[in-house]
């Protein structure tokens, strides 16, 4: 079987000087760089927020959001720190306007793509822990993968303090290694 990372949403508009900022978002991607270089992956796959100007997560169509990662606007673009080289696929989620799509299995080809390369296990890595992190994990483990969580290469938007640590007990409690 085979093994895969999959970069959650590693974007401009979630680092620092975007639209939607995660605190120090931009700190783990020489980690994210790391773990893409280091050849333990079979397939290495990003996922970006792709969403359409209208989404229902965005504030103005009574969404939690300010507007965010609109498909091919400078803030949707993976950040430019991270080396895209060691990318195989990119995964765009969040296109319906009508779901959140925080989990990059939502809406997408990212289950027939692990199940393609015959993937077991995965390595969930990115922005943000409490939201697309979380949710892309829980939905690898009901795909009946593996599922690890690099501590060291996530961090959490925390609308509430304390969010991100919840949701890493969480994927803990659903079975997740979270290390």
């Amino acid at each position: 079987m085979a093994k895969a990372l999959i970069i959650v949403d590693v974007q401009n508009d979630f680092t620092p000087g975007g639209a939607l900022p995660v605190e120090e978002g931009d700190a783990i991607v020489p980690r994210i760089n790391e773990l893409a270089a280091a050849g333990d992956f079979d397939l290495v796959v990003a996922t970006r927020d792709w969403h359409p100007s209208d989404h229902g997560s965005f504030a103005e169509q009574g969404g939690p959001w300010p507007v965010h990662c609109v498909a091919d606007t400078p803030g949707a673009q993976l950040h430019p720190a991270l080396d895209t080289s060691a990318i195989d696929v990119i995964v765009d989620k969040g296109q319906d306007p009508g779901t959140e799509g925080y989990s990059g299995f939502d809406g997408t080809n990212l289950a027939d793509l692990l199940h393609e390369r015959d993937v077991d296990e995965v390595v969930v890595v990115g922005l943000a822990t409490d939201y697309c992190v979380k949710n892309t994990a829980l939905d690898a483990l009901r795909a009946g993968l593996g599922v690890r969580v690099d501590e060291s290469a996530v961090r959490g938007v925390d609308v509430q303090p304390g969010d991100s640590a919840r949701a890493l007990d969480e994927l803990r409690a659903a079975g997740a290694t979270v290390e």
